[in-house]
């Protein structure tokens, strides 16, 4: 089944969404993989490693196909979870160690996230 198509605000917030849990995910692979092994590029346009790659990927996806983009705060309140399992897993451990560092690295998008907006 096709998706209906976004109005200009959810398109935004969809597409702001995406990019802060990608700034996140460049954060946690910055503080805990090597700078050799990053070689990718992120969704946000930062370098991760091949294993961030994949996360990051997977979360620009299922936020891609979010169907409560349109009335959501968070993913953590959501009714539906889009996450498997084990990725919901991991991607509280990289929202764990990323959200301190989000207010010092990306601010604005620190503040949007916290405040749902």
């Amino acid at each position: 089944m096709a998706r209906t198509p976004d109005t200009p605000a959810v398109a935004r917030r969809r597409e702001r969404e995406q990019r802060t849990i990608s700034q996140m995910v460049a954060l946690y692979c910055a503080g805990n993989h090597g700078r050799a092994n990053r070689t990718e590029i992120s969704h946000s346009g930062e370098r991760i490693c091949p294993d961030c790659k994949a996360i990051d990927e997977y979360c620009v996806r299922r936020t891609e196909r979010c169907r409560s983009m349109a009335h959501k705060t968070s993913c953590e309140a959501c009714g539906n979870h889009c996450y498997a399992p084990a990725e919901r897993e991991r991607i509280r451990a990289i929202m764990r160690y990323a959200g301190p560092w989000m207010m010092l690295h990306h601010p604005v998008a620190a503040v949007r996230h916290l405040l749902g907006k």
